[in-house]
Order: C-alpha cells, then structure tokens, then sequence
C-alpha cells in the first residue's frame, strides 16, 4: 500500500533547516566528523512524519524508540507530535549534539546504542523509528532488534529526505559529483525497503509513503551541510573538497542568498507479526 502525500507548488510552505543522522550500509561508521554540520539538512516533510505516526496509532504521551537519532532530525518532530522519546545513537558527538537540541524538551531521554544492539527494554514500544539511520546497519539484524523492543502490536518505521533530482539545479549538482566521482551511488538508501522487511517474517507488508516539498534554505548553510554528506565523503575520497567547492560555486551563481530545495520524503511503516505469523488486531 502507498500514501503519496507529495504537495502542489501553491501548498508547499517554506521552512527552514533541521538535522540527520548514523552509520554505512551494513559496516560500522565514524559520524564524529559530520555532527554539527548535519543540523544544517533540511526537515523531513512534516506531513510525512504525521502520517506514518497516525498509521502507528500513537499520540501525546506515547513511548517510542528513535534509533540512530543522531543529531535530533527525527527526534525533534517526535517530541513536537508530544510522544515522549528514547533516543539511540552510537557516535558520541553527534549524541552530544541531539542531546543540546532537545535539551528545551521534558519527554526526551539520550541513550548509546546500535539498530542492532540497541540495549533497551523488550516489548516497550509501540513505534520504533529509523531516520535516515536504517542503510547504516546490518538491516536484518535491525529488524530482529526492533521486533525485540515492539511491543506485540508495535509498528517499524524507516524514512529518508532525498533531494528530486528532476529539479534542473539539483539536476545540474549531479552532474557535478558524477564528473568528479565516476560511478557515485546513493546505496540503499533510495532502494525499496519493501522485500527486506517482508522477508524477515517478523513484519506485515509495510506501508509506503511519499510526501515532497520545497524548503527555503539559506544558500551557503545548505552548502555547508554538505560536508555532512558520508555517503559522498566516502566514495569521492581525497576529491571530496574539490566536490563541495564545485557544488558552491554553482549554488552562489544560480541561487544567491537562499536556495529553494525539492525534497522527498519517503517512509516505510510495517506492523510487527504475533509469533503465530499474524500482525496482532
């Protein structure tokens, strides 16, 4: 099933930045670099977030488990929608950092941890979430972890922010960073998560949802948050500078002071199966 919430040009608000975080498809990763340039990424789509937490069936004063919470992208709107949070994040920096963000918030408690170990309680938690975290672990053993702390009708939430790059700037970035690193791949995290989490068998076919909106970004902070781009960092190696410069360059002669960005946010929330092979009614 797919929710497609994506917004027409009239109805898309213009917002500015928030945050990301955690580690490398399937191999464990250093984010300590990247911790306080990731406050610089834009928002997940607000209407997005809404729908996968209506789709769980959680609300005000819920308990739910933000894994790879990084910086507090996810958490943050979390604790907006006024659920009361345990926030997993393995690099210390980037915790330090989501620690400072919600530090205004009562509901909020940091812990260090992994999608795969995350050391918290079994059965606690109605809703587990991976923002833009899921790709940096080994996902089965994830998906094993999280239908530990699920509570037996629980949900499983992964989403990621992707830039549309049918917009003709973002278009012109990509052939930037493909000039400059041959081969570029996003990895995993642009795939469809559907096979995987179906095949655990610990999860019903998930529900997919897909939102976009422009966000009014100051220009040279969304430049700057691209130094918080790992996937990048790693492929283009010791060229990744020359990258960044390139990307610059060509955002401060087609944008100026701010940049408006076409974001997609796509989510996939799956309910956690009874141990007789059905999802709980």
């Amino acid at each position: 099933m797919t929710q497609d919430l994506a917004m027409s040009p009239s109805d898309r608000p213009r917002n500015v930045p928030a945050a990301v975080a955690t580690d490398v498809d399937g191999t464990r990763f250093d984010y300590s670099p990247y911790a306080t340039s990731y406050r610089q990424r834009a928002d997940y789509v607000p209407a997005v977030v809404t729908s996968v937490l209506r789709t769980a069936g959680v609300g005000p004063g819920d308990l739910v488990c933000d894994i790879g919470a990084g910086s507090g992208h996810l958490t943050v709107p979390l604790l907006e929608a006024e659920l009361r949070v345990d926030a997993v994040e393995p690099t210390a920096s980037m915790r330090a950092v989501g620690q400072s963000r919600t530090e205004g918030y009562a509901d909020v408690s940091w812990y260090e941890g992994t999608g795969e170990e995350s050391a918290r309680p079994a059965g606690v938690y109605p809703l587990v979430t991976f923002g833009s975290s899921f790709d940096r672990t080994d996902r089965p053993a994830a998906l094993r972890e999280t239908a530990r702390i699920l509570e037996p009708s629980g949900h499983f939430a992964c989403l990621w922010n992707h830039r549309n790059l049918e917009d003709p700037l973002q278009a012109r970035i990509e052939e930037e960073i493909h000039e400059r690193v041959p081969g570029f791949t996003y990895g995993i995290r642009r795939t469809d998560q559907t096979g995987l989490i179906v095949a655990s068998g610990l999860f019903e076919t998930p529900v997919t949802i897909t939102g976009e909106q422009v966000f009014r970004l100051p220009a040279e902070a969304w430049c700057e948050a691209w130094t918080s781009h790992a996937t990048l960092g790693q492929q283009a190696g010791a060229g990744f500078g020359d990258v960044l410069d390139a990307i610059r360059e060509l955002v401060r002669k087609e944008a100026g002071t701010w940049i408006d960005v076409p974001y997609v946010t796509r989510a996939w929330i799956a309910q956690r199966k009874a141990p007789g092979g059905k999802a709980p009614r």
